[in-house]
């Protein structure tokens, strides 16, 4: 499970990168004579409804949603490894507040909250990332701040606070690498969950806007040939689909690996 998804996942990297540059066919080119053409050699994919070549759009595509996934994983990790250490080793007062706010903000359909979000902050690509990490850190906090409440009993952590290290220290030198690997897996995971909301959001027009290429935006626009131009919607769908999938297999085979105790 663990090699498909890191293959998927490589492949899908490789061809974000390099695709547009090796790729002949430029996403914004139209070919108004040629719109909705089905899969033929020279346009593997197809043409959509205005001429302009699928396979490129599905390539520059993957950019947008790997430069979201990774943005937001990134934000919310690093905000949800602060508030969670935080809150699980000081406890008190700080860890009540910090978690009452994870609580609300997890009372909320995630999906929903971000789309309230994004309708205030007006559509762009910029604010579905704010919106994605202003959600996203919740899960992060309270994945860290349950292993900060279990670590800072461990003997090596009592050690350095009896020898006057500094709060500060403690947290980054001995709590946090305890949450590393839990947090890996949780950001590869995350990665999946931010690509399906980057896409749901641009296939409700809140995200990416026309006419750069997102496949959220090139699922909308399919919308309206679904029976005489399939193509438009199967592509991007089965993009969608791979890469999510390929971030769940990678994800599982990782906590697979850490968690002996875990069924394969």
């Amino acid at each position: 499970m663990i090699r498909a998804g890191t293959l998927i996942v490589i492949l899908a990297i490789v061809a974000a990168l390099a695709g547009p540059v090796l790729w002949p066919y430029d996403s914004s080119s139209q070919e108004l004579a040629r719109r909705l053409e089905a899969p033929s050699l020279a346009h593997p994919l197809g043409l959509d409804e205005l001429g302009r070549d699928i396979l490129a759009r599905l390539l520059q595509g993957a950019r947008i949603s790997l430069l979201v996934g990774i943005t937001v994983v990134s934000v919310s990790s690093t905000a949800g490894m602060l508030f969670g250490s935080i809150a699980g080793y000081f406890g008190g007062r700080i860890d009540d507040v910090i978690s009452r706010v994870i609580d609300i903000l997890m009372a909320f359909p995630g999906i929903l909250l971000a789309i309230a979000l994004v309708a205030v902050l007006g559509p762009s690509l910029v604010n579905v990332v704010i919106a994605l990490s202003i959600i996203g850190w919740v899960g992060y906090a309270r994945l860290v701040r349950g292993q900060a409440l279990r670590a800072r009993e461990f003997e090596f952590v009592q050690a350095a606070r009896a020898s006057g290290a500094s709060a500060a220290r403690i947290v980054v030198r001995h709590i946090l690498p305890t949450a590393i690997p839990a947090v890996v897996i949780q950001a590869t995971l995350g990665m999946a969950g931010a690509i399906i909301a980057e896409a749901a959001l641009s296939f409700l027009g809140l995200g990416v806007q026309p006419p750069t290429p997102s496949w959220g935006t090139m699922l909308d626009a399919g919308r309206a040939h679904l029976f005489d131009a399939p193509h438009l919607t199967i592509f991007p769908g089965l993009a969608i689909a791979t890469l999510v999938l390929g971030f769940n297999f990678l994800g599982d085979g990782l906590r697979d690996r850490v968690d002996p105790k875990t069924v394969r």
